[in-house]
Parts: C-alpha cells; structure tokens; sequence
C-alpha cells in the first residue's frame, strides 16, 4: 500500500513539473516573423519595422500582445540608435564572420601564389644549371632504369636542352 501511495505521488509530481515546463514555454511563443525586403525570413520578439508591408508579417504573438502600431509606437520613447539596428536586418557577428573568411581567403590565395612563386624560381635554377652542364660538350653520365651506369647521347642532349629552354622560358619570367 505505502508503495502505491509513493507511486502515485512522484507521477503527480512528474506532471507538476510537464505543467511548470509547458507554462514556463509558453513565453517562447510571443515571436514574429515576417519576411524583410530582401526576401530573408525574420524572427523576433519585437514587431517589425513600419516599411514592412502587414502581407509580408507571418506570424504575430497571440496572448496579451499589443497590436503592431501600438507596440511601435510604445517604443518611440527609445533612442533612434536602437530602433534602427533590428530594422537592419543584419546581424554584426555574421558580418564579422564574413569578413574574417575572406580575409582568410585572400591570405590563402597570397600563400598559394608565393608557393607558385618559389617553385617556378626553383625550376628556373636548376633548368638553368642543367643548359650549363648539357651545353658545354662534356659527357654527361647517367643511371637506367636497369640501375646501368651509361652516357648521354647527341639526341637525349638535344632533347634534355629544348627541355630545360623551355623550363627557362616559363618560369625565369
């Protein structure tokens, strides 16, 4: 018996608390949402702007809530400052983000290019050491991919300096 008298008292409990939770909730559905001039769907706890046309209000809070131009109109008492701010529309963290990714970008961009920058100078140099050591006549000697030790022809020479002429003529611009 005493363990019904316990069971039924916390599923009270329980409910007493479902119910301070729904009432408590209930605050939450005080919000409008209307649709601003660019198109972007708005959601706040304060009526929207005058400029926005009462087709373009979606929702509008039900309980105890004072009508659009009356709840304007209690706030003209409030600095012009902070009435501007929600009719912007933009949120400042949003646009700091914004800003900082395209900073970010741009950095990316200047590393990459720099990057490009090095290696084209690093093939310049050794397309140029490569024209110097093929254009003096010397034998130049060579590992196969036997793992052969052997040299340089006329035609491979030829080839290896059109090669290195035209490394030199794209990247020591």
């Amino acid at each position: 018996m005493l363990q019904l008298v316990t069971l039924a008292c916390m599923e009270i409990r329980k409910l007493l608390w479902l119910a301070l939770a729904c009432f408590w909730a209930t605050g939450a559905l005080a919000q409008w949402q209307w649709v601003d001039k660019d198109g972007h769907k708005v959601f706040s706890d304060r009526p929207p702007p005058q400029d926005i046309p009462d087709k373009n209000i979606i929702k509008q809070p039900q309980m105890g809530s004072q009508p659009r131009q009356a709840a304007a109109t209690a706030g003209a008492d409030t600095p012009v400052a902070a009435q501007a701010a929600p009719s912007q529309g933009k949120d400042k963290q949003l646009e700091d983000n914004k800003a900082k990714a395209e900073a970010a970008e741009v950095a990316k961009k200047k590393a990459d290019e720099e990057r490009q920058a090095k290696v084209r100078a690093d093939n310049c140099a050794r397309a140029k050491r490569t024209k110097a050591q093929l254009a003096d006549g010397r034998l130049v000697g060579h590992v196969n991919a036997k793992g052969e030790r052997s040299f340089m022809d006329d035609a491979t020479r030829t080839a290896e300096l059109r090669r290195a002429d035209e490394i030199i003529a794209s990247d020591c611009q």
